[in-house]
């Protein structure tokens, strides 16, 4: 089971890491490609979006995708 937390606070670190948590490859890959682009692109001046975006989807992904088992 897949803590919404913290796939957020890895996507926070490292955009990209909470989504291999999650076990979405593409998107970690998509992640791991386009933050790089950002901060590069952009003089260091919006990478730290990429941050944001990727903390909040790999917390949302995560909340969605976590099933609880109940027990009778």
């Amino acid at each position: 089971m897949k803590q919404p937390g913290t796939a957020a606070v890895l996507s926070a670190l490292l955009p990209g890491l909470g989504q291999l948590y999650n076990g979405t490859i593409f998107r970690a890959i998509f992640w791991f490609i386009v933050t790089p682009g950002l901060w590069i692109g952009t003089g260091g001046m919006f990478g730290w979006v990429c941050h944001v975006i990727a903390a909040m989807t790999a917390y949302n992904y995560a909340a969605r995708h976590t099933h609880v088992i109940s027990r009778p």
